[in-house]
């Protein structure tokens, strides 16, 4: 099997392979080198070329579709460099200058603090790495920058009080909110995973700990924060009040497996109502029947921004929806790729927000230079990310040697020249005379589970070479 550069994708629409390509060839020039004496590594990270700072939410998710780079491009350096940034107190600030090292103060967020999702990464690149030794050298990292936030935010009502800002949505309308349904949901989304790294290292004390830490917050939110006429999740104010403002921060209680089945349901359904987040371009960052939203965007009052447009359906995979999953993944993806010229460039373009019911970026005037342009921290997760999860269908865990690929319906499709660490893997579904085929090669075993049209799963050992499965025969 030859190697190429990156993995190739098959799809039946050669734009969406087109735009994956070009992601790829753009991400080249988003490559910058810190100074080691203000404390960044000697490695080049990944960085938006116009931008003079860099962020603790463009490191995290450029993770997410860095790791598919074949190698190529280091997932982890961003990353690196943020908990070379650590303080003696265990603080990790939400945003650095590329030139002085120093933090990047935001006026209505003091500490400087983020939604603190580096334990949700790094079990992501473990899983696509297999790389034991890195979780145990950054655990310790992790442990002192979440007993930073337990200090510094959690109060005596055991969730955690912080300013709007920290949501990564600084300008929304929230009326007062000080226990932000994100935030505390994300610090839940923390200990999930750092309990997660804790078994990956076999270590029982910090499985426990953060388990204990997970479940606790779990039942403060879904206590507190649920409202059961609504059916969603909100945020309080200081005296616990709920505000009832459904914003799109609503939906993290998903990604931590927060609420049952039933209550999952009901919040699912808000994302297929038109009068409330299903927009034909899905999600806007605030409810349709708020009197504050706006369809050209507005900053965080109506814009589709693709961070938290991942983060639900990523969601929507933990309660299995996976149809909806793609569903939104190829809407979305379309919206991309029709705004790419709608505001009369010349080149192609992609935007860090998009308007949620028409195409184009989205419009805030208050804000020049918003969105910004060709910003892949953010939209590469769309292009490249669910474009490999979502709408092809595949998720890999190298240490598991295991390749679901999840097939809502039979197309023509697949990923060629994956690599599974030091295996090279093809995948590709086509029709021949004797009905639709899987075909696959591959330098060593690994074990390949399908999950086709809902109806048909099995899970088969792929030897080395070259071979092929009729489905039908399944």
């Amino acid at each position: 099997m030859t190697k190429r550069d990156f993995p190739r994708i098959h799809f039946y629409d050669q734009d969406f392979v087109d735009i994956y390509d070009k992601s790829w060839v753009w991400i080249a020039d988003f490559w910058a080198s810190g100074d080691q004496a203000k404390g960044f590594p000697k490695d080049k990270f990944f960085h938006y070329p116009e931008s003079k700072i860099t962020t603790q939410l463009e490191q995290t998710f450029a993770s997410f579709f860095l790791v598919y780079s074949n190698r190529i491009f280091n997932a982890s350096n961003g990353l690196d460099a943020f908990y070379g940034m650590q303080e003696a107190n265990g603080a990790i600030r939400s945003a650095y200058s590329i030139e002085t090292g120093k933090q990047y103060r935001h006026h209505d967020n003091p500490e400087n603090v983020v939604l603190p999702l580096f334990p949700w990464a790094e079990y992501n690149l473990y899983h696509k790495t297999a790389n034991k030794k890195r979780v145990k050298e950054v655990m310790p990292i992790l442990q002192k920058y979440f007993e930073w936030l337990e200090k510094t935010f959690k109060k005596e009502n055991g969730l955690y009080g912080v300013p709007v800002a920290a949501s990564g949505m600084e300008d929304q309308p929230r009326d007062g909110a000080f226990y932000l349904v994100d935030f505390n949901s994300a610090m839940a989304v923390s200990a999930l995973y750092m309990s997660a790294l804790g078994d990956i290292l076999n270590d029982k004390e910090i499985s426990f700990q953060y388990k204990r830490a997970y479940f606790g917050l779990k039942t403060r939110i879904n206590t507190m924060m649920w409202n059961p006429e609504d059916g969603f999740y909100y945020c309080l104010d200081r005296s616990e009040r709920q505000v009832r403002i459904k914003h799109v921060g609503g939906f993290w209680p998903l990604l931590a497996e927060i609420p049952n089945e039933e209550r999952a349901e009901r919040i699912i359904a808000h994302l297929t109502d038109p009068n409330s987040f299903g927009t034909e371009h899905p999600f806007p960052t605030l409810s349709v029947d708020n009197p504050c939203y706006d369809k050209r965007g507005m900053g965080y009052c109506g814009s589709v921004v693709p961070i938290f447009t991942y983060m639900i359906i990523k969601g929507l995979e933990k309660y299995n929806h996976w149809e909806l999953a793609r569903d939104c993944a190829i809407r979305h993806l379309y919206f991309v790729l029709d705004s790419m010229h709608a505001n009369g460039e010349s080149k192609p373009m992609v935007w860090e927000a998009y308007q949620p019911q028409n195409e184009g970026k989205a419009i805030w005037p208050e804000k020049p230079g918003w969105p910004r342009a060709q910003y892949l921290p953010y939209t590469a997760l769309s292009t490249i990310a669910l474009m490999i999860e979502n709408i092809v269908g595949l998720a890999v865990s190298l240490p598991r040697k295991t390749v679901d690929w999840i097939i809502p319906n039979l197309e023509i499709m697949g990923i060629e020249n994956l690599s599974l660490k030091r295996n090279m893997v093809t995948i590709l579904s086509n029709k021949s005379g004797r009905g639709w085929e899987i075909h696959m090669e591959s330098e060593k075993l690994y074990y390949f589970t399908m999950n086709i049209l809902g109806k048909k799963k099995k899970t088969l050992p792929i030897p080395s070479g070259k071979c092929s499965m009729l489905i039908d025969k399944l």
